[in-house]
């Protein structure tokens, strides 16, 4: 018995388990996303009730919420991970009926109270479902063609339904979801090795398609992998997004220009300022420190769910944790990737700083249930 156990025994079992919470874990996240309120009150010129003010509030609902998943014991959520993954896919057939459209996509469903993005929550109840599926089979047959298959299933489906919204960039994630989870389990390399080879063959026909009538892609993206090739091609059309993005990043320098004193951001070259290129503003304004800075609070993040994960004796729990911090660290490598250039913009929000309501009360739920695994883990 360990000495907070020892000294927390007489302690009723609800607020016992509230000193066992990973505090760590939230205090970085809420260093995290501090940061992207100065962003966002930045942004909006200092005016507080544009972007900052909302998503504060969409923060402590989280944290309550995060807090209240944490609560329940973690065998509840392996039992709930079936339901909730047919849960999402219903909710992603119905945005083929009722969603809403927003600059050209269909991904949202009017809910009342706000617009729910099922996509984001299918990036979550995937890794649960995955995690629930490889603790339930045996170990031998964790490379069985049969069991290999039905996975492989499981994460198309949903990836295909993504992309008919269409939204690339979270269909991506949910692809490299899914197959870190086939890796975290131990698939044999073999199917590595095949998966590799077919993703080759991929984007040869993804681009040998173009033009043809059965085009893999939208026209949009097709512009959009142009342009992270050579931007300077079209400086003023697609390439302007990524061309502004990079001068606000080498404008930053060391140390920035000062909060509320970036140009780029200011005088609304930057696109998508509060959303997907909000990075791009955190630089220029804070410069090398500022972002580095963020970069170390997300690896934090992910280095303590991973130690929680190593330590835990419940298989279901220890997948389901790494499976979402290494979903977590996709969502902003994929970002910080696309905005420095290093990868085709793709859409993708950055975690806990970028404006958006359904992405921000999701992750805040998963990691209520890295903090549901860490509570309930076998002592």
């Amino acid at each position: 018995m360990s000495y907070l156990e020892y000294n927390t025994k007489y302690i009723p079992s609800g607020f016992r388990k509230l000193l066992y919470l990973h505090w760590p874990i939230i205090l970085l996240l809420t260093a995290v996303a501090c940061a992207g309120f100065l962003m966002l009150y930045s942004v909006s010129g200092g005016r507080p009730e544009i972007w900052m003010e909302p998503q504060m509030k969409r923060f402590a609902l989280g944290v309550v919420l995060m807090i209240g998943v944490a609560m329940v014991p973690i065998w509840f959520w392996r039992n709930m991970a079936f339901v909730a993954f047919g849960g999402s896919l219903l909710l992603l057939l119905g945005v083929e009926f009722f969603g809403e459209v927003r600059q050209g996509a269909q991904r949202w469903i009017d809910i009342g109270f706000m617009r729910l993005q099922p996509s984001e929550l299918t990036k979550i109840t995937l890794v649960m479902f995955l995690a629930a599926y490889y603790d339930w089979l045996p170990n031998n047959k964790t490379s069985h063609p049969l069991w290999v298959a039905l996975p492989v299933i499981f994460i198309l489906t949903p990836v295909f339904l993504v992309l008919n919204q269409p939204d690339l960039g979270t269909a991506l994630l949910l692809l490299m979801g899914g197959a870190t989870m086939m890796f975290l389990a131990g698939v044999h390399w073999l199917y590595w090795a095949t998966v590799i080879g077919g993703g080759v063959g991929a984007i040869v026909a993804v681009f040998q398609s173009r033009g043809t009538p059965w085009q893999l892609l939208k026209d949009y993206q097709y512009r959009r992998i142009d342009t992270f090739i050579d931007p300077a091609n079209d400086p003023l059309g697609a390439g302007y997004h990524i061309t502004q993005a990079k001068i606000a990043l080498g404008s930053g320098g060391w140390t920035g220009r000062g909060f509320m004193q970036g140009t780029q951001s200011r005088l609304n070259f930057l696109p998508e300022k509060h959303t997907d290129f909000i990075f791009t503003t955190l630089a220029e304004e804070f410069g090398f420190i500022g972002a580095f800075t963020l970069l170390v609070l997300y690896l934090l993040i992910i280095l303590f769910c991973v130690v929680s994960a190593i330590g835990n004796k419940d298989r279901f729990a220890s997948l389901l944790t790494l499976g979402i911090a290494m979903t977590f660290f996709l969502f902003f490598a994929v970002n910080m990737a696309m905005v420095t250039g290093l990868a085709p913009v793709v859409g993708v929000p950055l975690p806990l700083v970028s404006y958006g309501g359904s992405a921000m009360l999701v992750l805040l739920v998963a990691f209520g249930l890295v903090q549901s695994a860490h509570v309930h883990r076998p002592r």
